[in-house]
């Protein structure tokens, strides 16, 4: 590990002016690039206090050997050449948004010198044109079967092509007019290529023009009493009209814009893309990153920005130069403006040919396609999460991992975790949850109102539930050696077996009173660890440093997802309690006062406000409400009112 202090540059060697700068590796390859308005600024930023560096970032730093830059005069040429080093580069520390290949999409060879369409899975290629992805690679064959018809293209492979090229007698598909049959010379490489044009530009969302036209033709051809061609055409609209119904109409018509949505939390992030092309949506693209810095959604988008749309242009540049061919849209909708808004927009113009929008969508449709983006991003950094835990050979690695990295004398099997949730001091609640196997157990989970916490701070939480939770399960050993068995389950009871692994959210001081708890109950064979939620960190009692876990670790993701159901668990208990408290009316506890009177009170006044203020009198008036029982309401309010000014 190298040390920061070896290579830092000279104090005042570093220019106060835009720029880009390059991370190197002690053997000269590059492994970071970014960009910054203040190069001063930013590269102090990084010889910092190690500890206080984010994790990916303390990585990268110790691993680089040398930092270099290079002055900028705009911010739009500082996001070019980033672009441009990343793209030469490949830093190892940089994020890239490579696209998913587990879906599939709709590929056109335009490269070709006869283009074919295709089911297609794996890295983009100059020269071929995408739709998609879709969910599944049936709803491909289906929309392709559907516009054949319309647009008979070769769809067969390159050896099949020339085989029948050679036989003299075209495909199947040939026959029943789904294939123009340009391997047989039926039509020109010209004329093939017009056909598969104009497959792109109805996928492409120039729809009505092409049905405005069919139209035209069919109408001609039924004047001409060319019955047989007309019902042909007749057909081929239909069949585009049906293959249009599949996509959902979500933006007005004309509407040419993708939808960028983010799902993050301290080390990763989700990010979900919708392509709407035509106010329908051609295509949704979806990817989960490491963080290599503190980043916040403007980070993040700027940063999406730069590289896709960067690696689309570059691969679109040889299909066609004109702004309806562009992979960058009219509109860019996302979740916050980059810092660099007007740069960024200017690059993207710059990419696409003609003025491209950048901006948070407020209100109206296009805010309610966000925010149904956002939720699906939120879904995918979530299903990212529980796809290891749910997977046995990863499952057994973590647990593996968690005892080589703690030392434990065997894999924690049963491991619980112990979060606080309050606000300012006030509602104070813990949660217990509990993972066997790395699987949540929760019918095991438990929760806890902390007595006294607001002067105790959350290091005496802990220690107070550690306590409770520890206390039962000394008691219930005890009944269980007596045969104490739980009379409805027939098992031992919930409390009687420990943990392997006792995990507190918080670092040191945390973990420390968990610990300090155990040892004073003289309970010897429970590991605890504190992991702090900020800097992911694995603390243990009495250790003055933290244990970092590779952000790799199939054990951190496991420590993760405990801790997260923890904090989930508490801050649904605190939701609740603080929710009680608030619909707590101070009509409650007067004797005789039921509901229905309450509310005819509350209906008459309109508030307990305005019922301090009654007298007597004027409470007994309301129907239902005696002398005596407004005598009482009067004096409850009253005492209320003066404990109030004397406290």
């Amino acid at each position: 590990m190298a040390d920061p202090s070896t290579y830092r540059p000279s104090p005042g060697t570093i220019p106060d002016a835009p720029g880009v700068y390059k991370f190197r590796d002690p053997g000269g390859r590059v492994i970071y690039v970014g960009k910054a308005k203040s190069l001063r600024s930013r590269l102090n930023s990084y010889f910092a206090d190690l500890t206080q560096l984010h994790p990916r970032t303390r990585q990268m730093v110790t691993t680089a050997g040398s930092v270099e830059w290079t002055v900028v005069a705009t911010e739009v040429e500082a996001l070019q050449l980033e672009y441009n080093w990343i793209k030469e580069f490949d830093p190892r520390f940089n994020v890239r948004y490579r696209d998913d290949k587990s879906y599939p999409v709709l590929a056109v060879t335009l490269n070709e010198e006869y283009p074919r369409l295709h089911v297609y899975r794996g890295p983009r290629r100059k020269g071929v044109r995408y739709f998609g992805p879709y969910a599944h690679a049936w709803a491909i064959r289906e929309t392709l079967d559907l516009l054949l018809r319309v647009f008979p293209a070769r769809t067969c492979s390159g050896g099949v092509f020339k085989r029948h090229g050679q036989m003299g007698r075209p495909c199947l598909l040939g026959y029943i007019g789904k294939c123009s049959a340009p391997c047989v010379g039926k039509v020109s490489a010209d004329e093939h290529r017009d056909i598969v044009e104009d497959f792109c530009d109805f996928l492409a969302g120039k729809t009505d023009h092409m049905m405005k036209r069919l139209e035209k033709e069919m109408n001609a051809a039924s004047s001409d009493l060319e019955f047989e061609r007309a019902a042909r055409l007749r057909d081929d609209l239909a069949a585009m009209r049906r293959a249009m119904e599949k996509q959902a109409v979500v933006l007005g018509d004309g509407t040419d814009a993708d939808v960028v949505a983010f799902a993050h939390d301290d080390l990763q992030a989700a990010v979900q893309v919708f392509h709407v092309r035509g106010g329908r949506v051609r295509g949704q693209r979806g990817w989960v990153i490491d963080k290599i810095e503190d980043m916040d959604e403007a980070d993040l988008v700027d940063q999406f920005l730069l590289q896709f749309y960067g690696d689309q242009a570059d691969l679109a540049g040889d299909v066609g130069p004109e702004a309806d061919t562009s992979p960058v849209p009219r509109e860019v909708l996302v979740p916050a403006l980059p810092e660099d808004e007007d740069a960024m927009a200017d690059l993207l113009t710059e990419l696409r040919g003609s003025r491209v929008q950048l901006r948070v969508p407020q209100r109206g449709d296009k805010r309610a396609l966000m925010e149904t983006l956002e939720r699906n991003a939120k879904e995918a950094f979530t299903q990212h999460k529980l796809r290891r835990a749910g997977d046995l050979t990863a499952r057994s690695a973590a647990l593996q991992e968690l005892q080589d990295s703690l030392g434990l004398d065997t894999a924690p099997l049963r491991i619980e975790c112990i979060d606080i949730s309050h606000i300012q001091g006030s509602d104070v609640v813990a949660s217990l949850v509990v993972f066997e196997d790395a699987l949540p157990r929760k019918s095991e989970y438990r929760r806890f109102a902390i007595k006294d916490a607001a002067t105790e701070g959350d290091v005496a939480s802990i220690a107070e539930v550690v306590r409770r939770r520890f206390h039962r399960y000394l008691q219930e050993t005890r009944e269980e050696q007596r045969g104490g068995i739980d009379p409805e389950t027939g098992r031992p009871k919930k409390f009687a077996y420990p943990p392997n692994l006792l995990v507190v959210d918080g670092a040191g001081p945390q973990a420390n009173a968990a610990a300090d708890v155990l040892a004073s109950m003289g309970i010897q064979d429970v590991a605890v660890i504190g992991l702090a939620k900020r800097l992911e960190e694995v603390w243990l009692p009495a250790d003055p440093e933290p244990t970092i876990l590779s952000r790799t670790s199939e054990g951190l993701y496991l420590l993760q997802r405990v801790r997260d159901e923890a904090h989930r668990f508490a801050i649904t208990y605190h939701r609740q309690k603080r929710s009680k408290r608030m619909t707590t009316s101070a009509l409650d506890g007067i004797p005789g006062l039921g509901q229905s009177r309450k509310a005819a009170l509350l209906k008459h006044f309109g508030s307990v406000k305005r019922l301090r203020q009654a007298s007597v009198d004027d409470i007994s008036g309301v129907p239902g409400i005696g002398a005596q029982t407004a005598a009482l309401v009067h004096r409850a309010l009253a005492a209320e009112t003066d404990n109030g000014r004397t406290s």
